[in-house]
């Protein structure tokens, strides 16, 4: 297969992958421009960005906004002829503010999911930044398409459709993740497919999957699991190594603090909370419906240790397929034997 290019809002992308968002810090400026100097969409994780700040815990917004300006501009400098993009959740307490400031950088997209970004146009108005909803079922896709079309009077660049092999928090019910007669990515794609470039994402692994995708109408492809194994992944090596080391049988189906599903490695803290929680002793006031006095432990806390590696006492999501991950490679490496695959079919 010939590989295609990908076209967001008049930005061209060489081959047809995004680097999928990874926080708490997983994904960083040194991974997104490694993905970005191949020819594929690099994306810089929002989410308590600023964890390595000296003031994160005093003000946390003012260290994640300054952060966020800071590894945008690292991005740029290390590929400055890339696209880059950056993941921020709606879920996130001061999601317009870091919205806001992303664009104030001259982000190239911004990728938005765990919840609605209905109002994500407002934020980018008079900017050439690009915006792709992440989506889990057509419905969500039609809300937002309509939504934006009524009040904004603008499309999606790219509809980012995300499938239950996911890793992270996930757009599905624990039910419909554990059914055998799940949605498949694919099948979910070819619901979405209509006017806007539409982007499969969830349990890729190889080139295959990714002519799979192609054949089934996407445009391109999200992955983000296979990324973290390489060397420019800004995780710890005890964070990469976890996924290496990873079996098939330690992939779980998790409740994060906010209610939502998510898939991850069970590890030892994930054993410690499911039998007795973890006390919370600060709150970063991250998430949007979260309450410290009820939740079994604080995903922030549990998500900078594992990028910091310390995995025993860290949250470490992943994608359904992480077991498949035998060693760690540097992003070109990793691409190239991507797109020979994809040739190849």
């Amino acid at each position: 297969m010939k590989i295609p290019k990908l076209n967001i809002g008049g930005l061209i992308a060489d081959i047809p992958i995004i680097q999928g968002g990874m926080g708490v810090g997983i994904s960083g400026s040194r991974l997104a421009a490694a993905v970005a100097n191949e020819g594929g969409v690099g994306v810089i994780a929002g989410v308590d960005i600023g964890y390595r700040e000296p003031d994160f815990i005093r003000d946390t917004l003012k260290a994640n906004l300054r952060a966020l300006k800071n590894e945008i501009r690292k991005a740029r400098q290390l590929a400055p002829k890339g696209i880059i993009g950056v993941n921020l959740m709606v879920a996130v307490n001061n999601y317009e503010e870091m919205a806001r400031a992303a664009v104030q950088e001259g982000i190239d997209l911004i990728i938005s999911g765990a919840g609605l970004p209905l109002d994500l146009p407002k934020f980018v108005e008079g900017s050439k930044t690009r915006i792709a909803p992440i989506v889990s079922s057509a419905k969500a896709a039609k809300l937002i398409t309509k939504y934006w079309d009524q009040h904004y009077g603008r499309a999606a660049d790219l509809m980012i459709v995300e499938g239950p092999e996911a890793g992270g928090h996930l757009g599905f019910s624990r039910k419909d993740l554990t059914s055998e007669n799940k949605p498949s990515v694919l099948s979910i794609v070819r619901e979405v497919i209509g006017q806007i470039p539409v982007i499969a994402a969830g349990g890729i692994f190889t080139g295959g999957d990714i002519a799979d995708c192609l054949k089934a109408g996407a445009s391109g492809v999200q992955m983000a699991t296979r990324f973290v194994a390489t060397d420019e992944c800004d995780a710890d090596i005890r964070f990469k190594e976890a996924y290496v080391n990873a079996e098939e049988s330690d992939v779980v189906i998790i409740e994060s603090p906010v209610g939502m599903p998510g898939r991850a490695l069970n590890n030892k803290f994930i054993q410690k909370v499911s039998q007795q929680g973890d006390e919370i002793k600060g709150c970063f006031q991250c998430l949007k419906g979260c309450n410290p006095k009820k939740a079994p432990y604080c995903i922030s806390v549990a998500l900078i240790n594992a990028v910091k590696g310390n995995v025993d006492e860290g949250l470490i999501f992943a994608g359904s397929n992480v077991h498949r991950i035998k060693k760690i490679v540097p992003v070109k490496e990793l691409v190239k034997e991507l797109m020979d695959e994809l040739k190849s079919k």
